[in-house]
């Protein structure tokens, strides 16, 4: 694919943009031959429509696009990006300012995304003109990690086992001059990381964790841990099939903190920077673990297991335990961890538990900013109890079906003590249906949320 978005062109077709509100005196500003082309055509400036506008010799002479207006209770930032898949081949420019032309460009080259490993995916030689004013480099930087991340998770299991999943993290690594290491198999249980190999030994592709840190030691300490189940059957509880269709998906959050750790590094932000991912496979063999087990923990404490398919929480608690023990400024979690996350908030919004009020409050401000929305949930201390077990420390899976995403988070927390501020985000890691910026599969969460706020506070 061409260059997507250009830092100049001699010549470039404009794109106006109108709301309700602006569209009389957006249209004093064209030929009157194109106001007349418009009436023609009874457009109307309501958001997402677009009409093309011919010259005097019938070339692609501009284009109006309609935005929310000022009343509209939500604006999509990444609405102009729509246009990079309705419009000709061609190079193009905002002739006036969107709501907002940064997310606006971020948008149009998201809009761009195509998974063509497996199937060949013409994408049109739409290019766009970088706004005044904006950081070009740094869109396409985000733009390339949040690809990053959607290859990853579009990717089938049987192309990206654990293995695969470290190596990606190795090549970023690499790529960056960050240092790397990787512990594998029987050396996890040498290492104490108990619960990440009881999930991942029974499939035939073994465990790993994958630990990755960069930048001046001197810095403040960041960690970011991501869920690597690469395939989630529900182990011995296993998933009815239809639940089991998008399991590729379950390593989402290794995507998304591996999509952030690239945009944290291409800018170089002061801080040490650590990624821990916990990559296995829950797999049904005879060594599987078992509802009723009692598994040790890297932490030392006894988890009985109340399901088998609540495995993303346990090989978490082991990284975060981890994460945790040389007391970092801030550790966050990323992880496609609860259907209830999803009833509650659908596929869209992924919830945030956070216990400092500061941390949360800027992070929410920045997700908003960002067009990547996060909604906080509350790690509500009365449903603490509902972890209780009678023979163990707690329960991974508890009774009654109440509170999944709470509880989990809940459990989460227990392994986190010494760290500043600890904020967990649950997400789907997946766009249903094709939106601006967003096409239909695999979707990185959180990570420009995260990056952005990142960004202002060690910047």
């Amino acid at each position: 694919m061409s260059e997507p978005l250009l830092a100049a062109a001699e010549q470039a077709v404009p794109i106006w943009f109108a709301t309700k509100e602006t569209a009389g005196a957006v249209l004093e500003r064209l030929p009157q031959a194109q106001r007349d082309w418009i009436a023609a055509n009874g457009f109307e400036a309501s958001a997402g429509r677009h009409l093309v506008l011919p010259g005097p010799d019938g070339s692609l002479a501009g284009v109006i696009f309609g935005l929310e207006g000022e009343s509209a209770r939500h604006r999509d930032g990444f609405l102009p990006g729509k246009l990079a898949t309705l419009l000709p081949v061609g190079t193009y420019r905002f002739a006036n300012a969107s709501h907002d032309d940064r997310l606006a460009a971020l948008g149009w080259v998201l809009s761009l995304y195509r998974f063509g490993r497996y199937k060949r995916n013409d994408i049109k030689a739409v290019q766009l003109v970088a706004p005044d004013g904006i950081d070009r480099d740094e869109i396409l930087s985000i733009a390339d990690a949040v690809a990053l991340g959607r290859d990853l998770v579009n990717t089938p299991a049987n192309d990206l086992g654990p293995a695969e999943l470290a190596e990606a993290a190795r090549a970023l690594a690499e790529r960056h001059g960050a240092a790397f290491r990787v512990v594998v198999g029987e050396e996890l249980l040498a290492e104490n990381f108990p619960m990440i190999h009881a999930v991942g030994r029974a499939s035939s592709r073994a465990p790993r964790l994958v630990d990755l840190t960069w930048g001046d030691p001197s810095h403040p300490k960041v960690t970011l841990v991501g869920k690597g189940v690469i395939f989630d059957t529900g182990g011995l509880d296993i998933k009815p099939s239809a639940s089991m269709l998008l399991m590729k998906k379950d390593m989402g959050g290794a995507a998304s903190v591996l999509a952030c750790a690239s945009m944290i590094m291409a800018a170089g932000l002061k801080l040490r920077l650590r990624v821990l991912i916990p990559a296995v496979e829950n797999a049904i063999s005879g060594d599987a673990f078992r509802p009723s087990d009692i598994l040790a923990s890297r932490k030392g404490l006894s988890v009985e297991i109340g399901n088998t398919d609540a495995e993303g929480r346990l090989v978490l608690a082991d990284a975060l335990a981890l994460a945790d023990e040389e007391a970092p400024e801030l550790i966050v979690d990323m992880a496609t961890l609860t259907g209830a996350a999803r009833v509650a908030l659908g596929p869209d919004l992924p919830p945030l538990f956070c216990r400092d009020e500061k941390v949360a409050t800027d992070l929410l401000a920045h997700a908003a900013r960002e067009n990547d929305p996060l909604w906080r949930l509350p790690l509500w201390p009365p449903y603490d109890a509902m972890l209780d077990s009678k023979v163990a420390d707690l329960n991974n899976a508890p009774g009654g079906g109440f509170a999944g995403s709470i509880t989990a988070a809940l459990f989460l927390n227990r392994f986190v003590e010494k760290a500043g501020a600890y904020v967990h985000l649950d997400i789907f890691a997946w766009t249903p249906s094709a939106k601006p910026g967003r096409p239909e599969g695999a979707e990185v969460m959180g990570a420009r949320a995260l990056y952005a706020y990142l960004k202002a506070r060690f910047g």
